[in-house]
């Protein structure tokens, strides 16, 4: 097992790891619209968003891996209503390539944030 750490992408704001690698495969820990330097991203939906695969991007390039080789993503997102915004700003990160993908609504993420998203991924 080897942990993921990137200075390009928000630090854990808990007791986890930005991700693991095990054997060829990367699994990400939630990524939420945090800047790398660890401010809230502003905006609406779709500015939250991009800023989650910013940082989507940085931690699957520190293990080896790329929004390509994503083989599985789960959205949070906190409201199902803005499901189709959502759905324009990933189809601009998963265009050729899409990945299997569940999506649910929750009551609330960290920071009160409108988006989380996590992968899973395999590493080059």
């Amino acid at each position: 097992m080897k942990v993921v750490f990137t200075d390009k992408a928000p630090a854990a704001i808990g007791p986890y790891s930005q991700g693991i690698i095990v054997n060829n495969l990367f699994y990400s820990s939630g990524q939420i619209p945090l800047t790398a330097e660890g401010s809230l991203a502003e905006g609406d939906i779709k500015a939250q968003t991009h800023q989650v695969f910013t940082n989507l991007k940085a931690v699957l390039a520190a293990a080896g891996a790329s929004l390509e080789t994503v083989v599985k993503t789960t959205v949070f997102i906190k409201n199902m209503d803005e499901f189709s915004a959502i759905n324009e700003v990933y189809g601009e990160y998963f265009s050729a390539h899409k990945p299997a993908r569940s999506c649910v609504e929750v009551a609330r993420l960290p920071k009160d944030v409108l988006i989380e998203i996590e992968v899973v991924a395999l590493v080059k």
